[in-house]
Formats: structure tokens, C-alpha cells, sequence
């Protein structure tokens, strides 16, 4: 049984993307590439498996066919979607709806809420947060008067900030910046302003206004994250959220270190730098932009090299491990 599961990306081309996902080792398609699905298992795109037992079947096939090798519960599609995003113009402002909702009203597909790590951002650069209506009546009041930039709530942004996004939160990525996202296995998206651009058929793209009247929370009340740091010989771990639906934490690597695994499984990304990780006796190269999944065959793991990594694990709602420190 495999321990570990590396994972081919799928790029999506999007009217605000860009280049700047080639930093990443990928050899992505020609146009405006905006999102790289590093980790997914979802109808509209699933990462391709590259070796082991699985080599050659998507994420989404080989987690119909073995759950429990990835998820120790088992659920109905696989629990989370990561993506590194390319904001080389500013995403329309939007929101996503909680599970839900989305099951009764998007063909049973999950609500999505997600999370930010800024891997990269452009001096001055900003995103929206939230808005300002603290009655239902005031929201809706301004989007149909169209009053953006009393409603809209603006943060600047640099390299190394972390945004948690429950659903229902109003927010949108600005032009400059790069995100590493880990996020609900869903791909709905309700826009309210998109800043009339038109699309590939010469048409504005489409905005989902009742439906953002529907979903959005009001007020909006920011949700606070508190870092804590675990120093260990060899790296140094960040937890950076530990919430409903999954957790996330930060690995810089500087040596050697040997971790246990938590038991619901460990998604990473390597972000910078490059090095090894040994499971079970093997060794494997990894540089930047490679990702892959510690299944549930795998109790520790060895990292050596210099490289920083970004890894989650998925969280039910019944589920209520909290972080656990790592040992070694």
C-alpha cells in the first residue's frame, strides 16, 4: 500500500491570470494561467497520480476505489481542494456559500471556505475583506446602488500574511499577489462585481446578485488566527489554522527532521527550495512546486534539505482533533 502519492497539477486558464506559476517548475499551457490545482479531486478538475500503485488514475478515481488510503473517515468526495493562484489582475469580488446551501441549491456540491498563505505580493498590494453593512437591508442596499467602495472592505497585503475565509465572507484577491489556498472540495463561486470586464465571448461575465444577497454574512466579523511556533532540530513549524473543516501549518526545513504524521492525513506542497523525504525506507527528490499526499499507510516521515512546505490535513465536523505537535 502506498505511503506516499505524488500529484501532477491541473492548470486553469482565467481572465486575471498569468506566467508567474512557471516560478513554480510547472510547464503550464499557453494563455493567462490563474490557478494551479495542486491537490484536487473535483468534477471540474482532478490531479493526476504519478507513481506507485495508483500511477495514472486522478485523485478523484483512486479516491473512489480506496478511501480509507487517503481519509481515515470516509466521505462522500474527497474533503479538500489546494490551489496556488496567480492574481496578475485583480479577481472579481465574491463569495461562497456554506454546505448547506450549496447542496440544496448547486446539485449537492460542498461550501466552500478556505484560507490564504501569501507566497508572494507586489509593494502597495490589496485585497478585500469583508464589507462595511451591519443590517441585511444595508448590504443589499448598496449592491443594488452599486455603492463598491463604501461597501467594500480593502487590506494591504505582503509576503507571509494568512487569511482565514469562512464561507460567507465577501473578499477578492488583488492584482500582484500569489496564494497558496486550502479550501473546501468545491468549485462554486457567487460574483458581485467583477469590474464590467468582458470575456472571451465578448460578454460580461455572468454575477450571481441574489444569490450573494443570500449567502453573505452580515455583519462581517473578522476571524482572527493566532500563529503558534514549534522549533525542533532541523525545522521550525508554524500552525497557522486549525478550523471546522481543515488544518494548515508551515515547514521550514533547514537539516534534517523526522516527524510523525498526524492520522487524517497530510497534504503538502514545497514552496521554495528542494531536498528529500523518506517514507517507509524510500527516498524521494522533491524541489519547488511539487506535491503530494502521506496517506494513511504512513506513520513518520523524514525531511532533509533546505525548503520551506505548506501542509493541511482534512477535519470533519465530528472530528475534533485539534493540532497535535509534531514528534520525533
Amino acid at each position: 500500500m502506498d505511503k506516499i502519492v505524488f500529484l501532477e497539477p491541473v492548470f486553469c486558464e482565467r481572465i486575471w491570470g498569468g506566467r508567474n506559476l512557471e516560478s513554480f517548475n510547472f510547464d503550464i499551457p499557453e494563455g493567462n494561467i490563474g490557478e494551479a490545482w495542486v491537490v484536487a479531486a473535483h468534477d471540474n478538475g482532478s490531479s493526476k497520480i504519478v507513481n506507485g500503485e495508483l500511477a495514472g488514475l486522478t485523485l478523484k478515481e483512486a479516491y473512489a476505489k480506496n478511501p480509507q488510503l487517503f481519509t481515515e473517515k470516509k466521505y462522500d468526495k474527497y474533503p479538500l481542494l489546494i490551489k496556488i493562484l496567480d492574481a496578475s489582475d485583480n479577481l472579481s469580488v465574491q463569495v461562497h456559500p456554506e454546505d448547506d446551501y450549496a447542496r440544496i441549491n448547486e446539485n449537492g456540491e460542498l461550501g466552500k471556505t478556505e484560507c490564504w498563505y501569501v507566497l508572494d505580493a507586489k509593494e502597495d498590494s490589496k485585497l478585500i475583506y469583508g464589507h462595511t453593512a451591519k443590517t441585511k437591508e444595508e448590504f443589499d442596499a448598496a449592491i443594488d446602488n452599486e455603492e463598491w467602495d463604501k461597501l467594500f472592505v480593502e487590506e494591504g497585503v505582503q509576503k507571509g500574511d494568512f487569511f482565514y475565509i469562512p464561507a460567507g465572507t465577501l473578499h477578492a484577491i488583488g492584482e500582484g499577489i500569489l496564494i497558496y489556498e486550502v479550501q473546501q472540495n468545491s468549485d462554486t463561486t457567487y460574483r458581485v462585481y467583477d469590474y464590467d470586464r468582458v470575456g472571451k465571448d465578448g460578454n460580461k461575465r455572468e454575477l450571481h446578485i441574489e444569490k450573494t444577497k443570500d449567502v453573505t454574512k452580515v455583519p462581517f466579523k473578522k476571524v482572527a488566527t493566532t500563529r503558534e511556533v514549534e522549533n525542533k532540530e532541523g525545522a521550525t513549524i508554524t500552525y497557522l489554522a486549525d478550523e471546522r473543516y481543515f488544518a494548515v501549518y508551515k515547514l521550514d526545513v533547514s537539516g534534517k527532521v523526522t516527524l510523525e504524521k498526524n492520522k487524517t492525513g497530510n497534504l503538502f506542497t514545497v514552496l521554495e527550495g528542494s531536498g528529500v523525504i523518506r517514507v517507509g525506507g524510500d527516498s524521494f527528490d522533491v524541489k519547488k512546486g511539487d506535491s503530494f499526499i502521506l496517506t494513511t499507510a504512513c506513520d513518520t516521515f523524514e525531511l532533509e534539505g533546505s525548503m520551506f512546505l505548506i501542509g493541511s490535513y482534512d477535519k470533519s465536523l465530528h472530528n475534533k482533533l485539534k493540532h497535535k505537535k509534531f514528534k520525533n
